[in-house]
């Protein structure tokens, strides 16, 4: 006799997962090899990212040496006595080089701060968010700071040249204001300005053309300063983006000193009881309404001896 074959109703979908796919996968071995993948992805942007991170540190650390060759080159200028043509020429090179590395790095920082994580996938990528925020950030600071060196030094170098230009205006007599000489130095005709100036005097010769000099000097510092005058604005506005993610930084900062000054008392306090394990302390004060008083059993006490005597 046949029997009749009865299906199993709680194993049916059981071993779904080992069916083969259409594409010879399991849908087991299909979610493995996407998390794999991902892992991938994530693993090769993360390379990506650090090498962009290592290319950023080596253009601020080359803008920083530079900046150190331009103020050599500043000195050599001013205490040169025929102009200083070979440190000028390698100052105007050191300079366009800076600016295109400036350039170079602002191009990498907002390139960066685009491909960072964004507020709907900071949650899964929590880790992944805050280094890249916080390499980004240290880098944008870093290039600020660079950057701020780098325009200090060029300020100083205008206002040494333009010192100069005040002391061989003295020397031929040519008594200006602060402004008349601000106005002179922003002018590209000098010659306006000397025109009145008796030239004929072999030291006024020597002033006029140190003059002239301090005043080209001037004229091409102010043109570089121009030019990188956008990277400033831009850099400015990256750090203002990052104001309230540093303030954040601080606030979690604080919150873990005092916790730690927190923790300090606590362990202070154990430390003591386990010197002391058998110090006797007071009861509770929600024990005490349970404690009889001597008093109060002694009454009871005379009043219980007086019926039984009775």
């Amino acid at each position: 006799r046949e029997r009749a074959c009865v299906p199993t109703p709680f194993i049916t979908g059981a071993f779904d997962d080992l069916i083969p796919q259409e594409d010879g996968q399991t849908s087991g071995e299909s979610h493995l090899t996407d998390t794999m993948s991902n892992s991938t992805e994530r693993g090769t942007e993360m390379e990506d990212f650090f090498k962009t991170v290592g290319e950023v540190r080596n253009l601020i650390e080359k803008i920083s040496s530079q900046t150190e060759d331009m103020e050599k080159r500043h000195c050599c200028i001013l205490s040169s006595s025929d102009g200083g043509k070979g440190s000028k020429d390698e100052l105007e090179l050191i300079n366009n080089e800076t600016r295109n590395s400036a350039n170079l790095v602002y191009t990498k920082l907002k390139l960066m701060q685009k491909n960072c994580p964004s507020e709907d996938d900071r949650t899964n990528n929590s880790v992944i968010y805050r280094i890249q925020r916080n390499q980004h950030s240290h880098l944008t600071r870093w290039f600020s700071e660079v950057m701020k060196n780098y325009h200090k030094i060029q300020i100083s170098f205008r206002e040494k040249c333009k010192a100069q230009i005040q002391r061989q205006l003295e020397i031929v007599d040519k008594v200006t204001t602060d402004d008349e000489l601000e106005d002179m130095l922003q002018c590209d005709n000098l010659a306006i300005f000397i025109s009145n100036i008796h030239s004929d005097a072999q030291f006024s010769s020597r002033a006029l053309s140190e003059i002239e000099r301090r005043h080209q000097d001037i004229i091409s510092l102010e043109y570089g300063i121009k030019e990188l005058h956008e990277i400033f604005t831009d850099t400015a506005m990256l750090l203002e983006i990052q104001g309230e993610l540093i303030n954040n930084i601080e606030k979690n900062v604080t919150s873990a000193g005092e916790y730690v000054h927190a923790s300090k008392e606590e362990t202070c306090i154990a430390l003591a009881y386990k010197k002391n394990p058998y110090k006797i302390v007071s009861l509770p004060s929600f024990f005490k309404s349970f404690r009889r008083q001597p008093s109060t059993a002694a009454n009871e006490n005379s009043s219980e001896d007086c019926i039984k005597h009775s």
